[in-house]
């Protein structure tokens, strides 16, 4: 049997708030072991991670929660010969009204498995928590509130779909369309820009770009801006004013914004992203040509600490299941 095999992916997440200045997590009791724990569960098949945490979450605690910092890894073993892996995020309570939520599969709360979901503070979950790698996360959640870090804000880059070949389309390049296959990507982002609570929208207007965002604008209800200096020809043209804009979007807080381009424009964009990070966290970034996979995010999170500037503290690359 292969390793891969071997493991069993679940995710979840710390959900955080502040009770004045003190920091409060929200832990969950299960019964049957009778344990507190970390909302969490298994990831069904052809589910991403992000979307897994946010569901567990809503299901163990009737919580909708937007996603931000990803936290340590947890990994034990379940008997002999197989593996848990839990991936956790840091996450807050959002409203009900939000797109983000309308975007999302419907859920039922209430599993059965949870008895009781209790607010703590973080140094009470410290010593409450049952499992001692489940404190792990939380460990990083506290260095991070002490450090004025874990308040965050999402902004995602995100290549279009697989589109038709530049030799097998003679008409435009800005109405150069989505093979099925990118239509199936835009679809099977909709939950992961969910995760995140993506509540603004702006892409190239050239089609291929424009319509990896539909299905999500259409389930969540967001209208479509768009960005013309996004687009192939305006970025090569005037590379300043593409990163104006990616400055923008990183030097101020924003509702979680997701940014649709094209291959070509990425380096011109990492490089506004790179004058925002640090380097421990620029390890991440795409260090050649595609930079992104078709349907492939980069997903920043940033903070501002007291009155210096913004910095992007942490990133993710991901792709949509299937892709």
């Amino acid at each position: 049997m292969s390793k891969s095999r071997r493991k069993v992916h679940a995710a979840g997440a710390l959900v955080w708030r502040l009770n004045g200045r003190k920091l409060e997590v929200l832990l969950i009791h299960r019964p049957r072991y009778d344990d507190w724990s970390w909302p969490k569960g298994k990831v069904d098949e052809g589910e991403s991670l992000t979307a897994c945490a946010v569901r567990e979450v809503a299901e163990e605690t009737g919580e909708n929660v937007a996603l931000g910092l990803p936290l340590p890894t947890v990994s034990y073993k379940v008997n002999s010969d197989k593996r848990k892996v839990c991936h956790y995020w840091a996450a807050q309570v959002i409203d009900a009204d939000r797109g983000a939520v309308a975007a999302r599969p419907a859920i039922e709360p209430g599993t059965g498995e949870v008895d009781e979901v209790r607010w703590v503070s973080a140094t009470k979950a410290l010593k409450k928590i049952s499992r001692k790698g489940d404190r792990e996360p939380l460990g990083a959640l506290i260095d991070l509130h002490e450090d004025g870090m874990l308040d965050t804000w999402t902004v995602v880059i995100a290549r279009h779909g697989r589109a038709k070949k530049r030799s097998a389309w003679k008409k435009g390049e800005a109405d150069r369309p989505l093979t099925p296959t990118g239509h199936r990507q835009a679809e099977a982002l909709v939950p992961m820009l969910a995760a995140y609570g993506v509540e603004e929208l702006i892409t190239s207007p050239w089609v291929r770009c424009h319509d990896t965002l539909v299905p999500y604008a259409g389930a969540s209800g967001i209208d479509l801006l768009t960005a013309p200096q996004l687009t192939e020809d305006a970025a090569k043209a005037d590379p300043p004013a593409v990163r104006a804009l990616v400055s923008d979007l990183l030097s101020f807080r924003h509702h979680p914004t997701v940014l649709c381009t094209h291959r070509p424009v990425l380096p011109t964009i990492l490089s506004a992203v790179e004058r925002k990070s640090p380097h421990r966290v620029l390890q991440v970034l795409p260090e050649t040509d595609p930079y992104l996979e078709t349907g492939g995010l980069l997903v920043l999170h940033l903070a501002a600490r007291s009155k210096k500037r913004a910095r992007v503290i942490s990133m993710e690359l991901l792709r949509a299941p299937g892709s």
